[in-house]
Order: structure tokens, then C-alpha cells, then sequence
């Protein structure tokens, strides 16, 4: 990780901390100087990263929340205002991807990755954004960052419902940055492409998996690494700099 202290004084709340990608971002932009709040529903989880930011000399606070509960966000927003002061960087990053066949796939899991894809995360960004404003009259340097995906912009099969809940969080991203900016609130999304975490292994169609499996032969996955460096990368950018659309892409995956 970065020896550089370039993000000092910064407070980031990341959500979907325990792993993956939320989990790898938490520990770049500590290393880089920020002090991190770590939402997730995992405690045990939660507190083991916190626990590596430690022992590699970061600060980070471990809130177990449940962000498709209002009350748990809320809750969890209050520590991050009490403890820290107010978050002046919200990485916006849970999700969840469960592939199916239309015709075939449970309607709960269409409504589970509603309920966290675009509900929660919705909900996140209405319960912080008092604090970004906050932190944006007081001239501190502020960045509203929001997890989509190439599947935002591109088809395939079997992702109808996952796709459409990231078209939702990147045209959301280009709609608040309309009345965010002029604020001082920076706002981006990231579009990665494939990348090695855990959301393969919730899949339960068999199609899916098997397409993941085919695509691990012929190319490299992002690793959530990569994705971090790019959180990091936007969040050291000076304040009147702000890169709107990040899409990360395996150099291999042709769509």
C-alpha cells in the first residue's frame, strides 16, 4: 500500500466494508491518511479489517450496520457525526449480483438486489448527505463516490435485473452532480468491470457460474485492489477536480 499521507484529515464512510472491494478501499485511503468508518452487517467481519488498518498504523471504526434498515443507518450515521465529526468522503459501494434466467429466477431475488442496489444505496446517500454539506460549507474538500458497474451500460444475459439496478445508480450519480457540484460536493461512479469478490459466490444459477468459470480462463479479473487505488486516485484529486464516470475494465473482457 501507499506510503503517502495525502488524504490526512479526511473521514470516509464506506459501506459494504467486510470485503471485496469495500473491504480493500478501506485499507488504501488509510494508509493514505483517512480515518475510515466501516459499514457492513458482518461484525466479526467488520472489526477484523478495522483490526489490519490498526496493526498497519491507519485508524478505522468499525459501525455493523444493516443499510436497507433505516434505523440501523441512522444509528450508524450518528457515531460517524459523534466519534468523528461528520463524514467528508462517502464511498457508496454494498450491492449484491444474483443472475438468473427472467422466466425462471425467484421474484426475491429481483427484490433483494432492488432492496440493496437501489433502495439502500439511495438511502445511504439521503441519511449522509447533511454531513457532505456540512463539510462542504466548511470548505473541506468533499466526495460522494457510488459503486455501478459496466453491466450499467452494456447487456448480458441473464443480469436484466442487476443491470438495471446499476443503469439506476450511475444515471443517479449524473443527476445529483448537477445540484451537488455547484455545492462543492464532488460526485463520481465507478463501472468496473469483472472482478474477483465474493458476489460470484451468492449466484445460484447455474448459467452464471458456469459463464464466470469460462471467463476465468481467457482473461484476468480486476482484483478489488484495483478498484481502491481508483477510489483513492479520486479522492486525493485537488477540489475543484472532479472525474464524474470511472469505468475500470480487465484488459482482456471485449464488451
Amino acid at each position: 500500500m501507499s506510503s503517502t499521507q495525502e488524504l490526512t484529515g479526511r473521514v470516509a464512510v464506506i459501506t459494504g466494508a467486510s470485503s471485496g472491494i469495500g473491504r480493500a478501499s478501506a485499507r488504501v485511503l488509510a494508509a493514505r491518511g483517512a480515518r475510515v468508518v466501516l459499514l457492513a452487517r458482518r461484525k466479526a467481519a467488520l472489526e477484523a479489517v478495522a483490526a489490519e488498518i490498526g496493526r498497519d498504523g491507519g485508524s478505522a471504526l468499525a459501525v455493523p450496520t444493516d443499510i436497507t434498515d433505516p434505523a440501523s443507518l441512522q444509528a450508524a450515521a450518528a457515531r460517524v457525526a459523534n466519534e468523528c465529526g461528520g463524514a467528508d468522503l462517502l464511498f457508496n459501494n454494498a450491492g449484491i449480483m444474483l443472475p438468473g434466467a427472467v422466466e425462471t429466477q425467484p421474484l426475491a431475488e429481483w427484490q433483494q438486489q432492488i432492496d440493496l442496489n437501489i433502495s439502500a444505496a439511495t438511502q445511504v446517500i439521503h441519511t449522509f448527505l447533511p454531513q457532505l454539506l456540512a463539510a462542504a460549507e466548511r470548505g473541506r474538500v468533499v466526495d460522494l463516490i457510488n459503486t455501478s458497474s459496466i453491466a450499467g451500460q452494456n447487456i448480458y444475459s441473464y443480469f436484466a435485473v442487476y443491470s438495471a439496478t446499476k443503469a439506476y445508480v450511475s444515471h443517479l450519480t449524473r443527476q445529483l452532480r448537477t445540484e451537488l457540484g455547484p455545492k462543492n460536493i464532488r460526485v463520481s461512479v465507478l463501472e468496473p468491470g469483472i472482478t474477483d469478490t465474493e458476489l460470484q459466490g451468492h449466484f445460484t444459477f447455474q448459467g452464471a457460474t458456469d459463464w464466470i468459470a469460462s471467463a476465468r480462463q481467457s482473461m484476468d479479473f480486476l482484483k478489488p485492489s484495483d478498484v481502491a487505488n481508483v477510489v483513492a486516485f479520486l479522492a486525493a484529486q485537488p477540489r475543484h477536480v472532479n472525474l464524474q464516470q470511472v469505468v475500470i475494465m480487465p484488459t482482456k473482457e471485449g464488451q
